[in-house]
């Protein structure tokens, strides 16, 4: 059992191994392809909040987005509410790209899980969410102890 969290990083692992080889072909690196699809699903995001998601320095982030900026992909708008922050959003010269960095992903989880049945997917899903629900209710157990 002590083996299983290994095994799942390593596959973890593996999957972005795979999916940076696939996607370095399109000229993007890992950081800058999460940035983008990121901000696809969550459009409008502070560069501090997707910072905290992407679990990076927000000085790290910022150049990310330069490059991305400079290349055209994102943009960095003004929050009408903070004049010091920047709101940023994907470009529609980026949503080509958008398209075909999803289009690697689909053809990386066919190919990760061909051969597998359905019900032994939704069953792993089921696992994993059961796993982070575990870990959430300990974090929260151990913050409601230390209060």
């Amino acid at each position: 059992m002590e083996d299983l969290p290994f095994e799942i990083g390593e596959t973890a692992h593996a999957l972005r191994r795979a999916f940076d080889r696939r996607a370095a072909t399109l000229g993007v690196t890992r950081a800058q392809w999460k940035v983008l699809l990121r901000l696809t699903r969550m459009p409008g995001l502070r560069q501090v909040e997707l910072a905290e998601m992407l679990d990076v320095e927000p000085i790290t982030l910022s150049r990310i987005v330069d490059r991305l900026e400079e290349a055209g992909h994102v943009e960095r708008v003004a929050d009408p509410a903070d004049r010091r922050a920047w709101r940023l959003q994907v470009t529609e010269k980026a949503k080509p790209l958008v398209a075909k960095l999803r289009a690697v992903g689909s053809e990386l989880v066919e190919d990760a899980f061909a051969g597998l049945d359905p019900e032994e997917i939704a069953g792993v899903r089921e696992v994993l969410a059961r796993v982070r629900e575990n870990i959430a209710a300990g974090q929260r157990g151990k913050k409601a102890a230390e209060a």
